[in-house]
């Protein structure tokens, strides 16, 4: 037990589980985004097309069956179908996401590039070995 103890007390494994819950509500942001605002553009540049709805019925719908037509009452319904539509957008999303995790990932990198290239000098060990080695030259 205590070494599950020290396993979950690392710094690593408490950013990770932070970095999944961020990553979660970031991933619903996107959703919406894409839900909510892109896929409507998308629509009313298109004439109206709405991919949620597209999809290409696998099976026969249940004689009992008397909702509406559309791909989520369909699949609650458990009618065999092949949504490309429902897979578009979250291709969209996917695409999204992959973009802003490029650019945040490029920000880090330039500001972790612009510390690491910050004069600091050299370090005291390194000054230390310079005095001693000026110190043996001279006595030579």
């Amino acid at each position: 037990m205590g070494e599950f103890r020290a396993f979950i007390a690392r710094g690593n494994v408490l950013d990770l589980a932070v970095a999944v819950i961020i990553g979660a509500a970031f991933g619903a942001i996107v959703t919406s985004l894409t839900a909510d605002m892109i896929m409507p553009l998308v629509g009313a540049i298109t004439g109206g097309l709405d991919f949620s709805n597209h999809y290409v019925l696998l099976g026969p719908i249940p004689p009992t069956y008397h909702g509406v037509l559309s791909y989520a009452a369909l699949k609650a319904a458990g009618v065999p179908m092949f949504g490309y539509g429902a897979f578009i957008t979250a291709l969209v999303n996917f695409l999204i996401l992959a973009f802003i995790i490029f650019l945040l990932i490029k920000a880090a990198n330039r500001a972790i590039g612009r510390k690491a290239e910050a004069p600091a000098g050299p370090p005291e060990d390194v000054l230390l070995l310079r005095e001693i080695r000026d110190a043996l030259k001279g006595r030579g």
